[in-house]
C-alpha cells in the first residue's frame, strides 16, 4: 500500500507563474507588495510621482494620506500660494528633518556609549579613533544638533512675524513652543556626554542657576535633583543621558504627531496678504489652487532633505570646516578659563552679568517664556497684514536685538577680567582645548629639556632644535607683547622629564602688578608622551 505525503507545501505563485508566465508574475506581485507598503501606490504610480507626472483621475495618490501610517500627518494638498518658499520658507519641514536625523545619527552612537564617567571620556575616544566612521558620525551629530536648534528658533520667528500664530492656531503656537524648549533642552542634556572640560563646566554653569529659586532651602534641593550629588559624576551624567535619549526624544515625538495634527486640522496659514482681514480661508483650497502632497510637495521636500544632507557631510568631511571638539577630560577640580555655556543660552549667561542671580537668571527667563507661551490668547488683533501689526512687529524686532546683545556679553569679550600673565599661559596652554602646546609632537620632548625664555636668541636656538617648538616660544613672545602691562617682560619655560615619559613644564611670568609691586605668575603643565593630545 503507497504511502500518501503527511503534508504538500502549495504556493500560489507557482501556479500564477505557469498561467501568466515569469515575467508577468514577477511585476504583478512587485506591484501588489508596493501597493501594500505605499497604502495605495503601485510601481508606475511611484514613478509618476518621482517624474512629476499629472495625476490620473480617479488620483490614487490621495490614499497613503486616508489609509496609511505616516502621510495620514501630512495634508493630502496644499494651497498654490505656499508651495513658493515664501511664506513658509520650509523651516517647519527642515526642524522634524534635524530631529529625525539627530535620533538616526543618536542611535549608532549609543552603541559605542556608556554614562558612565569611568569610561565616557574614552567611549570618544574610541568612537573617534577605532569605530569605523566614528569620528565622521560624532560631527554630523554635533552639527544636526546646531542645525536643529537654528531651524526650530528661525520657524518660530517666522511664524511670529508672519502672524500665524493667529486665531485659530493658538494651541499651534503652544505646542511649538513646547518644541522649542525639548530642542534646546536636548542640546543642552547632551552637551555633558563628551564628558570633557567643555561638556562639564558649560552644563555646571547651566545647572547653577537653579540655585537661585527661593526659598534658598527649595534652590538646593533642585540643584541637588538635577546634578544628583553636589558635584556632577554618576548621577548627573546618567539623568543627563537619560533626558537625552529617552525623555526629551520622547516628548519631541509626541508633540511634533500633535503640531502636525493641528497643521492638518487649520491648514497652512496663508500669506498675511492672501486675505480678508479676521478670515481664515487656509483649510478651504479651491480645486483649480491646489498643489497635491505627491508629488508636488513630497519632491521638493526630498530635495532639502539630500540637500541638507548633502550639505552636513560636505561640511564635516571636506576642508576642514567642522568637528565636534573633545576637549581634555572633565576634572571638577580645574575651571577653565573663559568657559562658557552653549551658543544659544548666552543671552541668558549674559542677563546674569548685569545684575541678581534670582531677577537676571529666573525671574526675567521665565517671563520672557511664559509670555511667548500664553502670546496668541494675548494679542488678539484679528489682521496679520503687516501694515497693521507695526507695534507688534517692531517690539519682535528689539527683543531680537537685545538677545543679540546679550548673546554679545554672554561671551568672554563681555565684562570678564583676568590677569594678563593667566592669558598668556591659557593661549599656549588652554584647559578647554588641546592649544599649541599640546599639539606638539611628543618626539619632541626630550630634545627640548632645559630652561628656556622669549628672547630672539632663545627662540632662534629652539627652532634650530625644532620648527615646531621654535614657534611655540614665539608665540609666547607675541602673547606676552599685547599685553601693555606687560612690557619689557621676558617669559620663562623650563622643561624636565618628571617621570618616565612624562614631562613637566613650568611657565614663569615676571611683572609688575595694578600695586606697582613685582609679581610671579606661574603655572605647571605635565604631558605624557603618548598622550596624543594633539592627535598624534
Amino acid at each position: 500500500m503507497a504511502s500518501r505525503p503527511i503534508f504538500k507545501l502549495h504556493l500560489p505563485i507557482v501556479d500564477d507563474i505557469k498561467k501568466k508566465g515569469l515575467k508577468t508574475t514577477l511585476v504583478e506581485t512587485t506591484d501588489d507588495v508596493v501597493s501594500r507598503m505605499t497604502a495605495g501606490l503601485t510601481v508606475g504610480d511611484i514613478r509618476g510621482v518621482l517624474r512629476g507626472d499629472p495625476a490620473p483621475k480617479p488620483n490614487p495618490r490621495v490614499k497613503p494620506h486616508a489609509d496609511g501610517f505616516w502621510l495620514h500627518m501630512r495634508p493630502t494638498y496644499f494651497h498654490n500660494r505656499v508651495m513658493s518658499l515664501y511664506p513658509t520658507f520650509r523651516l517647519g519641514w527642515l526642524s522634524v528633518f534635524f530631529f529625525v536625523f539627530e535620533i538616526i545619527t543618536g542611535l549608532l552612537l549609543m552603541v559605542f556609549y556608556t554614562p558612565s564617567p569611568l569610561v565616557a571620556y574614552e567611549n570618544m575616544l574610541n568612537i573617534m579613533g577605532n569605530v569605523p566612521f566614528g569620528q565622521f558620525l560624532r560631527d554630523l551629530h554635533k552639527i544636526g544638533a546646531e542645525g536643529m536648534v537654528v531651524m526650530v528658533a528661525l520657524h518660530m520667528l517666522r511664524t511670529f512675524v508672519t502672524g500665524s500664530y493667529k486665531k485659530p492656531r493658538q494651541f499651534t503656537w503652544f505646542t511649538g513652543m513646547v518644541l522649542l524648549m525639548v530642542t534646546l533642552f536636548l542640546s543642552f542634556s547632551g552637551y555633558l556626554l563628551p564628558w570633557d572640560q567643555l561638556s562639564l563646566w558649560a552644563v555646571t554653569i547651566g545647572a547653577s542657576m537653579v540655585e537661585a529659586i527661593p526659598p534658598q532651602e527649595v534652590g538646593a534641593w533642585v540643584n541637588l535633583q538635577v546634578r544628583g550629588a553636589p558635584q556632577f559624576s554618576e548621577n548627573g551624567l546618567l539623568r543627563f543621558y537619560l533626558l537625552h535619549v529617552f525623555a526629551l526624544p520622547l516628548i519631541g515625538l509626541i508633540f511634533t504627531g500633535v503640531h502636525y495634527y493641528k497643521v492638518i486640522v487649520h491648514g497652512h496659514s496663508l500669506p498675511p496678504d492672501a486675505e480678508q482681514i479676521g478670515e481664515d480661508t487656509a483649510r478651504r483650497v479651491p480645486v483649480d489652487k491646489r498643489s497635491y502632497f505627491l508629488p508636488d510637495v513630497f519632491t521638493r521636500e526630498m530635495f532639502l532633505v539630500f540637500f541638507w544632507t548633502t550639505l552636513m557631510v560636505f561640511a564635516v568631511s571636506v576642508g576642514n570646516l567642522f568637528h565636534a571638539p573633545l576637549e581634555p577630560h572633565a576634572n571638577p577640580l580645574v575651571t577653565p578659563l573663559h568657559t562658557t555655556a552653549p551658543w544659544y543660552f548666552l543671552w541668558l549667561q549674559g542677563m546674569l552679568k548685569i545684575g541678581d542671580k534670582v531677577l537676571w537668571g529666573l525671574v526675567m527667563p521665565g517671563v520672557i517664556f511664559g509670555f511667548l507661551f500664553i502670546l496668541p490668547y494675548f494679542e488678539l488683533g484679528p489682521s496679520r497684514r503687516y501694515i497693521d501689526r507695526r507695534v507688534g512687529l517692531s517690539v519682535g524686532a528689539l527683543v531680537v536685538a537685545v538677545l543679540s546683545i546679550l548673546t554679545f556679553m554672554g561671551t568672554p569679550f563681555y565684562g570678564v577680567e583676568t590677569s594678563a600673565p593667566q592669558e598668556v599661559v591659557a593661549a599656549l596652554a588652554p584647559q578647554t582645548h588641546p592649544g599649541e602646546l599640546r599639539a606638539m609632537n611628543p618626539e619632541v620632548y626630550p630634545l627640548i629639556v632645559g630652561e628656556w625664555d622669549t628672547t630672539e636668541e632663545s627662540i632662534a636656538k629652539a627652532e634650530e632644535i625644532s620648527p615646531q617648538f621654535g614657534e611655540l616660544l614665539h608665540l609666547y613672545a607675541s602673547e606676552i607683547e599685547r599685553y601693555k602691562s606687560l612690557d619689557g617682560v621676558v617669559g620663562k619655560l623650563a622643561v624636565s622629564e618628571w617621570q618616565s615619559e612624562l614631562y613637566r613644564f613650568d611657565f614663569t611670568i615676571d611683572f609688575v602688578g595694578a600695586d606697582g609691586n613685582s609679581a610671579t605668575y606661574e603655572q605647571i603643565v605635565f604631558l605624557h608622551e603618548k598622550g596624543n593630545y594633539g592627535g598624534h
